[in-house]
């Protein structure tokens, strides 16, 4: 039951011969991965603002992107998404996930700040995870002069970032002096770094992010194995996940990490964690930043971002 458009897909990266992403070095597989939107990720959408910021932290400033969304007044503080974007810990960037923060911004009326935290090899584990809790907590400290509410504070990302997302708000929640975060928006996220649910077996092979790509990734931002355990790398894994932020957790039938987001999910749960699961039952992992190809992609944009004007801006 794989959607048509995403078996299109998935046949034209197999005819044009595109190299899998874990034969390439990391240099290489982070250009392959930057070129490869303009064919499949639909124009960027114009916005009210998009910033260039740097924020503070004990290993060197962070280079942050603030997106206030079409419409917004400048002196009008705005409930606010704090962005990872995906990759393995390994590629992606600002650009990478442009148009999708774009689209979050301007169809939840939210602002959006994007990370471009550490990648491995060069910065390993706990390298990214540091970097994206600095630059939490640094916006949720300088909303005020950001023009945004710090008590309407929100994490999110994609895979990697769905994985720093999910940490971050364990992180946080305790806290002290500070708001809480409102929300997290996981979407499919890796959540347990041992790999060992059936869809890792199930979808190993021929449906873009594989079972080898997968072990290049971890090897390279958790080259100790017993890093697999840290709930820092695992959330799945941290044995109290009570008192977190609501949750919406996206997942995607043929990825080799639904499971993971599945069971995050349910964990959330039966912690008392207002948690909603959505799963793309006929899609690959990666679909969302893919719209110009997968008509899917719109729909779950479109449900992120309704989700985070619900409850961000009651």
């Amino acid at each position: 039951m794989l959607h048509p458009q995403a078996r299109a897909l998935l046949k034209l990266i197999q005819e044009r011969g595109v190299p899998p992403t874990h034969t390439l070095t990391p240099a290489d597989a982070r250009r392959y991965y930057l070129e490869r939107r303009l064919f499949t990720q639909p124009d960027p959408p114009a916005v009210a603002e998009c910033r260039a910021l740097r924020a503070a932290s004990a290993a060197g400033e962070i280079p942050l992107r603030l997106y206030r969304p079409l419409g917004s007044d400048a002196s009008t503080r705005l409930p606010a998404l704090v962005y990872f974007h995906g990759g393995g810990w390994l590629i992606g960037d600002l650009d990478t996930h442009d148009t999708l923060c774009r689209s979050l911004a301007n169809g939840s009326g939210c602002a959006v700040v994007s990370v471009d935290y550490r990648l491995a090899p060069e910065h390993p584990f706990p390298a990214a995870f540091d970097d994206a809790l600095a630059a939490t907590r640094w916006v949720r400290r300088e909303a005020d002069a950001l023009g945004l509410d710090a008590t309407r504070l929100a994490v999110g990302g994609d895979s990697a970032g769905g994985n720093l997302a999910a940490a971050v708000a364990i992180a946080v929640r305790d806290d002290e002096d500070t708001p809480r975060l409102a929300y997290q928006l996981l979407i499919y996220p890796a959540t347990d770094q041992r790999c060992n649910l059936p869809s890792h077996r199930a979808n190993a092979q021929g449906y873009l992010l594989t079972s080898d790509t997968i072990r290049y990734f971890h090897d390279h931002y958790l080259p100790d194995p017993a890093l697999d355990l840290d709930w820092r790398a695992s959330p799945l894994l941290d044995e109290n996940l009570a008192h977190l932020p609501p949750a919406l957790v996206l997942t995607a039938g043929y990825d080799p990490l639904h499971d993971e987001g599945l069971a995050y999910a349910q964990r959330l749960s039966e912690a008392g964690v207002h948690a909603s699961h959505v799963d793309f039952e006929r899609q690959i992992h990666g679909f969302i930043l893919m719209g110009r190809v997968i008509d899917e992609a719109h729909t779950a944009v479109t449900l992120c971002a309704a989700e985070l004007r619900r409850v961000l801006k009651p």
